[in-house]
């Protein structure tokens, strides 16, 4: 339901008192939350099938669970559910792609001979909509992926096949960065391992490492356009007892090559939190890249909620000055409710938890530490959750067009009735 704007207002004056006699600028805060940029995933919209025409969806490890009705089946779809969902978030946005969005339109190509080409609809949609593009190869949903292994296959013709594959994707990237006011990031994430205990532990992780280097020493990208970032996991379906790509050899690769670290929220052990390891990886590197999900038991991307350690990351980001060192992007992929409203409920609550982080009393509290007064630490921490939250965010929404409240709740619904209950 709506609420008119003489009852925004309302709350809004209350609110933004409360948080003036902290010394919180709430005005301020908005204006810097509109400036911080998510990266919204494109695979949400058709659970990850891509656009090359073949295949049934994500393999390496990772499956999309559910089939509500009305998945993208092609390009303009996914665009056209795309823009449906940014109408209704607000905040600076770019687009994630997969390489399996290449539109191929009809040629009989592999994924090793990628150019720009087979995604200038993409690159033109992002002009359209003035967006920018990060990028991802796409090491699964293939045959040459289909062992298990692509970078550090045993049989050299995958193996150089992926390698080939990397370097187009970074070509293809530097075209993106180009076109754009920023870096295209692109995240480097292989799904190799085995589902039981290997014999051969070292094997595979010095043929990755071999591969990797071959991918970034094939051409001199300038950072300028081009960021790149390798991505660490603890397993994946039918990979279980060992993979390769695992934090440690992830982490020692991008300090030792001077890339990014990319740390996904679902990849850790259930008791890990990623929203800790931030302050200690930006210790050993300029920037790194966050991939925000939800992990129910384990990787299993879930929609993003406002939960605490959502909250914390952000905080830990902002509250620290951070912003321009780390890049956030979400994945998740949610097939058992409206694809367009798993994407508008994710990424509206990432930027509730960015407004949130800005309104936060970090300098005072940061002082208070400092002072060693670890009661009033405590306790204003405490404090601050129960802050009148709720109407700066409905005025942030509606000074920045987009619906305010569950209100966008009735435009997805009024959406799946006249386009996605179509498509069949």
């Amino acid at each position: 339901m709506a609420l008119n704007e003489k009852l925004i207002m309302s709350g809004y004056e209350y609110a933004k008192e409360v948080y003036q006699a902290k010394g919180i600028d709430v005005d301020k805060a908005m204006e810097n939350t509109a400036k911080f940029t998510i990266s919204m995933h494109c695979w949400q919209g058709d659970d990850v099938v891509g656009c090359e025409g073949e295949g049934g969806g994500a393999s390496g490890g990772i499956q999309t669970t559910g089939n509500y009705p009305g998945r993208a089946r092609n390009g303009d779809e996914l665009r056209q559910d795309f823009l449906k969902a940014i109408s209704m978030i607000p905040g600076k946005k770019k687009l994630n792609l997969h390489a399996s969005y290449a539109e191929l339109h009809g040629k009989k190509i592999d994924r090793d001979q990628y150019t720009a080409e087979e995604f200038a609809d993409w690159i033109q949609f992002a002009k359209e909509n003035k967006l920018g593009l990060d990028f991802n190869p796409t090491y699964f949903s293939h045959p040459y992926a289909a062992d298990g292994f692509t970078l550090s296959s045993t049989v050299k013709k995958h193996r150089d096949f992926w390698i080939e594959h990397g370097k187009r994707v970074r070509e293809i990237a530097e075209v993106f960065g180009k076109n754009q006011d920023a870096p295209c990031v692109i995240n480097h994430w292989m799904p190799d391992g085995y589902k039981d205990t290997p014999a051969d532990t070292v094997g595979p992780r010095a043929r990755m490492v071999e591969a990797l280097d071959e991918i970034f020493a094939a051409k001199d990208i300038s950072e300028e356009h081009v960021l790149d970032a390798v991505e660490s996991k603890l397993f994946g379906i039918g990979v279980e007892s060992y993979t390769v790509g695992s934090n440690e050899l992830m982490m020692g690769y991008a300090v030792s090559r001077k890339k990014l670290l990319t740390l996904d929220t679902g990849h850790f052990h259930p008791t890990e939190v990623v929203s800790d390891k931030i302050s200690a990886v930006l210790q050993f590197m300029p920037k790194m890249l966050l991939h925000i999900s939800r992990p129910v038991r384990w990787d299993s991307d879930h929609v993003v909620i406002l939960d605490s350690e959502t909250t914390r990351i952000f905080n830990e980001i902002i509250g620290n000055g951070l912003e321009d060192r780390v890049f956030c992007a979400l994945d998740y992929f949610d097939a058992s409710i409206n694809r367009v409203a798993a994407w508008v409920i994710g990424v509206r609550n990432a930027q509730k938890a960015v407004l949130q982080a800005y309104l936060c009393p970090n300098k005072e509290l940061q002082k208070l530490e400092a002072d060693y007064d670890y009661t009033a630490r405590l306790a204003l921490q405490e404090e601050a959750k129960s802050m009148p939250f709720g109407p700066i965010w409905d005025m942030y929404c509606l000074k920045q067009g987009v619906p305010v409240g569950d209100a966008w709740l009735d435009a997805v619904r009024a959406y799946e009735k006249d386009v996605l209950s179509k498509r069949v």
